[in-house]
């Protein structure tokens, strides 16, 4: 399968400005031949936390991702802040929720399980209860969403299952280094694909982001990487590469916990 991460810019807190955007490079990474594409955390408000910027499970962003999905045959993911359907009082703080579009109408959500507390995301949003993996035409799909990356323990977890991770972000540019770091690193310590998709631009905030989206391989090599410009990388993963990997070299019953 050929995977696209589509490295861009966010208008904070304009939906959609953001679609109008976002669609036209949908459309080129499905015209590259890319049969999954993957758009950053929060890609249709950017990294906001001011109070009401929930929107309901398939609501305006989650629609866009159905819409672009159906439109190009190919499977379109992204986060959004949505309040579950099921809720109750007291539970209208949105989760940071990433939607995960097919082509065929289906729609997979996982919800950020570490909201950023250095940020204060955990007192705007609600935290998810446990990983969702997803099989693509043989192809298991396992998404977090950015400060999960610094929790090895999660993507251990799901290692088994798993043959590429997603890892949608709005990482700042003064931890650059952390980012591309840990993305090599969940990679080789799980002998899976990463795929971190990360925005550039300045968010409303101030914070600055460069980019550095990349698709490392299970054994943690640079397939495809981005500098800090609007731009789609792109690359064909295969889960047997996952399962050579893991025969040749099994690592993954050696742990303990």
């Amino acid at each position: 399968m050929r995977i696209a991460a589509v490295q861009h810019d966010i208008v904070w807190e304009d939906r959609e400005a953001n679609f109008e955007r976002l669609a036209p490079q949908v459309a080129r990474a499905a015209g590259a031949g890319a049969e999954l594409v993957l758009l950053s955390e929060t890609f249709s408000t950017g990294f906001s936390m001011t109070p009401g910027i929930g929107e309901p499970e398939d609501g305006p962003s989650a629609r866009f991702l159905a819409g672009q999905a159906a439109e190009h045959g190919v499977w379109v993911g992204g986060t959004c802040p949505e309040i579950a359907r099921d809720g109750g009082p007291g539970e209208e703080l949105p989760y940071n929720s990433f939607v995960l579009a097919g082509p065929d109408g289906t729609t997979h959500r996982y919800r950020k399980l570490h909201p950023f507390t250095h940020a204060g995301e955990h007192e705007r949003f609600r935290a998810g209860e446990k990983p969702v993996t997803v099989e693509i035409g043989g192809l298991r799909v396992t998404p977090f969403v950015c400060y999960d990356l610094r929790f090895a323990n999660v993507f251990w977890q799901a290692a088994p299952e798993t043959d590429v991770y997603l890892v949608p972000a709005n990482w700042p540019g003064s931890r650059r280094l952390h980012w591309q770091t840990l993305l090599q690193a969940r990679a080789i310590e799980n002998q899976a694909y990463v795929v971190g998709c990360n925005r550039v631009g300045t968010a409303g905030d101030g914070t600055e982001h460069v980019g550095d989206s990349r698709i490392v391989s299970p054994m943690g090599e640079l397939l495809a990487t981005a500098a800090g410009v609007e731009t789609i990388v792109l690359s064909d993963v295969d889960p047997a590469e996952v399962a050579g990997a893991r025969d040749r070299m099994k690592f993954l019953p050696d742990r303990r916990g």
